[in-house]
């Protein structure tokens, strides 16, 4: 047998028999299902995503839903995920589906390719498990399995390299009728056995095969890119409360946390003025280190007491919500975790000196 039918044979086989088959967006054709997968799996784990797809699902059931919702309620049922991109990128796409092409996803990895937040792994794997067509997936889980078993040393973040691994990505399809079988069993093979440290090789179908496995050189492919230490940041976070509830602002539509609910980030003695409000006390709290993918930021929560709610409000930017309704708001992790803990900090402050 040739390279490409031993490869995809062995791929296919062990999918059927040890592959994953009961993830929830699973044994459907529903491109809409598969899309919102794909989306959130990106830079995410299957565990996490479970309950978020499926809350997600419960609210939008179909690409016309989704379109039709406010920003602010899809960020909201984003919120805790990350990457907050990729969520304005599905409710822009679902607008795009709508508006170009009559509610119906095109039926080719091409076409989805053209559309808000669809690069071409993910427009592959759509086309792939959707209408099975032939169009090869290169995640990371991919070119991790790609690299170990064909022994490809080069950094496969450089543009040189990543065409080549393409190339034999292209180069190993099965027929149309096994694409989706092949497809997810590529990815459960790198999600499960080929992971990134201790690889379970012993119970890989392509153990035979593998240069790396044979040469013992696992732990050193792929190629790991040098990577300068993540620089950090420090911002202020105001937590502006009366003890029932909390003010809370909408980030700008482009940056991090873009669209979401968050504490004002700005100094006390210049923005506390402008809120009309009367300040009671302002107290500092422990720091919070949040871990971006480019960067480090370091969080200065200060509790700001005030005796009511602000009275100077401008609509839209700001919002003034009680402490149950801010903490399932559409807010990020760490604004979630001061959130969560600030009854207790409230309560705890009479006995903190003031900043």
């Amino acid at each position: 047998m040739s390279e490409k039918s031993t490869f995809a044979a062995a791929i296919v086989a062990w999918q059927r028999q040890a592959g994953r088959h009961d993830l929830p967006w699973q044994n459907t054709r529903d491109p809409y299902r598969i899309w919102l997968s794909e989306i959130m799996l990106q830079q995410t784990q299957v565990a996490t995503v479970i309950p978020y797809y499926q809350r997600f699902l419960a609210s939008f059931p179909d690409v016309a839903s989704l379109a039709a919702a406010p920003v602010e309620r899809v960020l909201a049922h984003w919120a805790g995920l990350g990457y907050y991109a990729r969520a304005r990128n599905l409710h822009r796409c679902a607008q795009e589906i709508m508006a170009v092409h009559g509610g119906e996803f095109p039926r080719s990895a091409a076409q989805l390719q053209s559309l808000s937040g669809i690069g071409r792994s993910t427009a592959a794997a759509i086309a792939a498990f959707a209408y099975g067509e032939r169009a090869a997936i290169l995640d990371g889980n991919v070119k991790r399995v790609l690299c170990r078993v064909f022994a490809i040393a080069e950094d496969v973040s450089r543009a040189a390299a990543e065409r080549a691994l393409w190339q034999r990505a292209e180069s190993l399809l099965p027929a149309a009728e096994e694409m989706a079988s092949y497809t997810q069993g590529l990815m459960d093979l790198g999600a499960t056995l080929c992971t990134r440290r201790q690889p379970a090789c012993a119970r890989c179908p392509l153990a035979d095969s593998c240069v790396a496995q044979r040469e013992e050189r696992q732990h050193l492919l792929p190629v790991a890119r040098s990577r300068a230490k993540a620089p950090e940041r420090q911002a202020t976070f105001l937590l502006i409360s009366d003890g029932q509830g909390v003010l809370l602002e909408r980030r700008p539509a482009r940056g991090i946390w873009g669209g979401l609910l968050a504490f004002p980030e700005a100094e006390a003695a210049q923005f506390l003025p402008q809120l009309g409000v009367e300040v009671q006390a302002v107290c500092s709290l422990p720091p919070l280190r949040h871990v971006f993918t480019h960067f480090v930021l370091q969080i200065m929560p200060q509790l700001c007491r005030v005796s009511a709610p602000p009275s100077l409000l401008r609509e839209g930017e700001y919002c003034w919500l009680p402490f149950a309704a801010a903490a399932q708001a559409g807010v990020p992790a760490p604004v979630r975790t001061l959130l969560t803990s600030l009854p207790a900090v409230w309560a705890a402050a009479d006995q903190s000196p003031p900043a």
